[in-house]
């Protein structure tokens, strides 16, 4: 799969799926990356908030698997 060759180095604890097949990163995983990417995710630690992205999914990356 191209392109997600990035999430094989995630632990368990960094992500959860979502129903839909996102891939929603969790607070412990922003911080451990160490910087905001300012896309308003959802578990966000840094504070960002764009209120224009607030009706996106927010956090995650969808996969072919549901």
């Amino acid at each position: 799969m191209d392109g997600f060759d990035q999430f094989s180095k995630l632990d368990p604890e960094d992500y959860y799926k979502h129903p839909d097949g996102f891939l929603v990163f969790t607070e412990k995983y922003h911080l451990k990356r160490g910087y905001c990417c300012k896309n308003a995710c959802k578990h966000c630690p840094y504070g960002f908030n764009d209120k224009k992205k607030k009706n996106d999914f927010r956090g995650g990356y969808k996969t072919g698997n549901s």
